[in-house]
C-alpha cells in the first residue's frame, strides 16, 4: 500500500518529497521523465518507488506537481482511476510570461475548473500552492513552519490533507470550500509578483505566507 503519489519529478515534487518523508508515508513518484523520477527516489530515500509518468497512481493522495496545462491532462486521462483519491492541485494559473494575471476566468479557479473535469468520485483539494519548493524542503522560514492553506468540498479529503501536513511539521488551515480556491490562487499571484520585483533583492523565492494569532 503507497500512502501518496507525486506526479512530476521537478523543485516542487523533491519539496513536497520531502516533507512526505518527514512524515513517514510511503511514497512514489511517477514522471514522463523516468530517470529523473528515479533519481529523485534515491535522493530522498525512505520508502520512496518511482515509475513512468503513464503508470496509475498508487497513493490515497495524489499531487499533481506539474503546471495547470499537465494537471488538466492527467485530471482527464486518468479519468475513473483517480476515483476515491484525495487529488491536491497546487498548481497556480499564472500567465508566468508577465507574472501579471491569471489564466483562468474571474468567477473561478484552476481547482474549480479541475474538479469540473474530474471523473465523479475524484476528490480535488487546493492545497501548497502557497508554498514554494526551497521553504518545502526546509519546512519553514526564520523558524516558523510553513501554513498550508487547504480548500476542498470535501470534509474527508480536507482532513487528511490538513492530517499530512501536520505530520509533515506544517501547519495546516483549512480556509473552507473549494470556491476559495479562487483566493488563494490570487494571492499567490501577488507573492509570485513579489518575487521577481527587480526592487525586492531579498525575494528569491524563499519567502512563505504566514498567518499570524
Amino acid at each position: 500500500m503507497t500512502d501518496i503519489t507525486i506526479i512530476g519529478s521537478g523543485n516542487m515534487a523533491r519539496g513536497i518529497g520531502t516533507r512526505a518523508v518527514a512524515a513517514g508515508r510511503s511514497l512514489q513518484i511517477l514522471s514522463p521523465n523516468e530517470a529523473k523520477a528515479a533519481a529523485l527516489a534515491a535522493e530522498l530515500g525512505g520508502n520512496v518507488t518511482s515509475g513512468p509518468g503513464d503508470a496509475l497512481p498508487a497513493g490515497d493522495i495524489v499531487l499533481l506537481a506539474v503546471p495547470y496545462g499537465g494537471a488538466r491532462e492527467i485530471v482527464t486521462r486518468l479519468g475513473t482511476a483517480l476515483a476515491g483519491k484525495t487529488v491536491i492541485d497546487l498548481t497556480n494559473p499564472i500567465d508566468f510570461t508577465t507574472f501579471d494575471s491569471l489564466t483562468v476566468a474571474p468567477g473561478t479557479s484552476a481547482a474549480e475548473e479541475l474538479a469540473a473535469l474530474a471523473a465523479p468520485g475524484v476528490n480535488i483539494v487546493k492545497a501548497f500552492n502557497t508554498t514554494f519548493a526551497g521553504p518545502l524542503a526546509a519546512g519553514s522560514v526564520s523558524g516558523e513552519p510553513l501554513d498550508v492553506f487547504i480548500a476542498s468540498d470535501s470534509d474527508e479529503a480536507a482532513a487528511a490533507v490538513a492530517s499530512f501536513a501536520a505530520d509533515a511539521g506544517l501547519n495546516p488551515v483549512v480556509a473552507g470550500p473549494l470556491r476559495r480556491a479562487r483566493e488563494l490562487e490570487g494571492f499567490q499571484l501577488l507573492i509570485m509578483t513579489l518575487q521577481v520585483d527587480p526592487a525586492l533583492d531579498t525575494f528569491n523565492w524563499n519567502t512563505s505566507l504566514k498567518v499570524l494569532v
